[in-house]
């Protein structure tokens, strides 16, 4: 058999996705936790927090109820139904650190948790600082 016919095989037996409803919830769950997090942004504000220390605030209480819902499996049932929808940056990299974690603590604290926990978010760790080095080094010799 050769990959062709394989691919063309693996298409007849699959079901169809439905794209339209996936995209439609997606950006409606999506939406949703970036009006959540904007809805917090104007209430630390309105308690007299500056525009930055509101956005740090907002960042921080987003990671922490991400975290929060993915361990309590409220976060992993919704990204079920929404998909890319939970991608949004900062909930789905608190999700992406908070599920390993969780799924290989009974291995134990330094072994399981520890060690497992950045096995999805090392790699855009590693990648992401390692391209603002390069970047500011080559920003620093451009301007000097």
């Amino acid at each position: 058999m050769t990959n062709q016919e394989y691919g063309e095989l693996v298409n007849s037996m699959s079901p169809p996705s439905p794209l339209g409803k996936d995209l439609v919830c997606a950006f409606c769950v999506g939406g949703g936790i970036c009006c959540v997090g904007q809805a917090l942004q104007m209430l630390y504000a309105h308690f007299g927090l500056s525009r930055q220390d509101a956005g740090t605030a907002t960042s921080v209480s987003l990671i922490f109820l991400a975290a929060l819902f993915t361990g309590l499996k409220v976060y992993d049932r919704l990204a079920k139904h929404a998909g890319a929808g939970t991608l949004v940056p900062v909930t789905g990299f608190a999700n992406s650190i908070v599920s390993p974690a969780m799924e290989f603590k009974s291995e134990g604290f330094v072994t399981g948790m520890a060690a497992k926990m950045f096995q999805i978010a090392g790699p855009v760790l590693v990648f992401g600082i390692g391209s603002s080095v390069i970047y500011g080094l080559i920003l620093c010799l451009l301007r000097g």
